[in-house]
């Protein structure tokens, strides 16, 4: 049986506390993989599912913390519309448990303590839902982070023609650099003199998250530039433990443009913030069909450009 997406656009909390997200398909399942990029290879996905359109902004956070007093998520402070950034990866998966379960659906990861930036701890044999393939993610989920693969084929695939590309605007040519806006082909990224110095007009933060640039092939916004973001993946594939760092991807905007390439992927350890580093959602509304396994102990580069991820590492309680 094919999955379903759960696609279009989702309410989640109540009252004064209520927000949407949107979400957009991302079919053609059964795409082959990119072996041009990092990691190699990438992006073949055997189901379709629906991945946030927008990256997961300040507002959302903020109606979760209302909703949630107990486990309260931080983040940076810059407007309600812009992308929520210092949020862990640990915290981002409390988000996305609190989807599911205030919705009447699984916990897409599992918590065996109540610190709001604690590490998971694996699905195992016995556990319904349990997954070989990717211990982390419980299958029975209908939100979770993307993993890599998913991640990488909403930004540099193009199902019209089969084709990944070097950018996620489907082209092999960098995106216009722009403070914000929505025209096609552009991207909120900083661009440098010979002296590695800012050019005039480069961005100072990162724009509202619906404003973040052009869309992907399949109508994503924001993959590429103005804050990067966290893969479910562990940044060494197939090496799963609640502490292990997890993948990073996407640039923003102060990085170099190549940062938003096929070829670049850095990190964060699982309880680590940057106020470069945000997240979006993805979504099945039924388990996959078995995903496609994960190399094992794969390593990745983790070349920064100017303006890295700035990770503050927290102290575990």
């Amino acid at each position: 049986m094919v999955s379903t997406v759960h696609a279009g656009v989702v309410s989640f909390g109540s009252g004064d506390n209520q927000f949407n997200m949107e979400f957009v398909t991302i079919g053609s399942p059964g795409n082959a993989a990119d072996t041009t990029g990092d990691p190699n290879p990438a992006g073949a996905v055997g189901y379709t599912y629906g991945i946030g359109k927008f990256e997961v902004k300040e507002d959302m956070i903020e109606k979760y913390n209302a909703l949630n007093p107990g486990l309260q998520i931080s983040k940076d402070t810059r407007g309600l519309n812009k992308p929520a950034t210092s949020v862990s990866w640990n915290e981002a998966a409390r988000f996305v448990n609190w989807l599911n379960t205030s919705t009447g659906n699984q916990a897409a990861y599992k918590f065996t303590s109540d610190g709001v930036n604690d590490d998971i701890a694996l699905w195992v044999s016995g556990d319904a839902g349990y997954d070989a393939l990717n211990p982390y993610r419980n299958s029975l989920a209908k939100y979770f982070l993307p993993s890599y693969n998913e991640w990488y084929k909403a930004a540099y695939y193009n199902p019209t023609n089969s084709t990944y590309y070097n950018f996620p605007n489907g082209s092999d040519t960098m995106p216009v650099s722009v403070e914000s806006g929505t025209d096609n082909n552009t991207a909120v990224y900083t661009v440098f003199d010979d002296f590695y110095n800012p050019v005039p007009g480069s961005p100072n933060g990162p724009a509202d998250v619906d404003k973040a640039g052009g869309l992907s092939p399949f109508g994503v916004m924001g993959l590429g530039g103005n804050v990067s973001e966290l893969e479910e993946s562990p940044r060494f594939l197939g090496s799963f433990s609640g502490s292990s760092s997890r993948g990073v991807r996407g640039g923003t905007w102060k990085g170099f443009g190549s940062s938003m390439s096929v070829s670049s992927r850095n990190s964060l350890f699982s309880d680590s913030e940057s106020v470069e580093t945000g997240f979006r959602v993805a979504t099945l509304s039924s388990s996959p069909p078995p995903a496609v396994p994960e190399p094992s102990m794969m390593v990745i580069g983790t070349l920064f450009g100017i303006g890295g991820l700035m990770a503050k590492r927290r102290t575990k309680k």
